[in-house]
């Protein structure tokens, strides 16, 4: 489906994911808007892990709506609003996102749309 770029001249990823994905031949292309943790009822998960496992059910349900999975996820952007939740993230992803390993990018901002909001992720799939 896709190929994992992640050349022994460069440094290893910090945690799971890939320098870089080949996709040849894609058809359909998804791109997911950035997610925010906020359930299908309109609540705010509450703390930042549980705003990132929301997140990624809420990916999870638009990539499943385009009969997509997380192995077609190509890129992945994260805005953490709070240093203190790198590790979680990294974790929440890791454990999330299993064996996938897109190409991924994550900012530091100093905030989102809505001040409760502790983390935003947005994707790109393809197949």
């Amino acid at each position: 489906m896709h190929r994992q770029h992640t050349p022994s001249t460069v440094a290893a990823p910090f945690s799971r994911y890939s320098h870089g994905i080949e996709t040849q031949n894609a058809q359909n292309w998804l791109l997911i808007s950035g997610q925010v943790g906020v359930d299908p009822d309109g609540e705010l998960a509450e703390g930042a892990t549980a705003q990132m496992e929301q997140i990624w059910r809420n990916i999870f349900a638009v990539l499943a709506a385009a009969k997509m999975n997380a192995h077609h996820i190509v890129k992945v952007t994260a805005f953490l609003t709070r240093r203190e939740d790198l590790a979680d993230f990294r974790e929440v992803r890791d454990r999330m996102m299993r064996d996938a390993k897109p190409a991924s990018t994550l900012v530091f901002v100093s905030g989102l749309a809505h001040p409760d909001w502790l983390v935003e992720i947005e994707a790109i799939a393809a197949k």
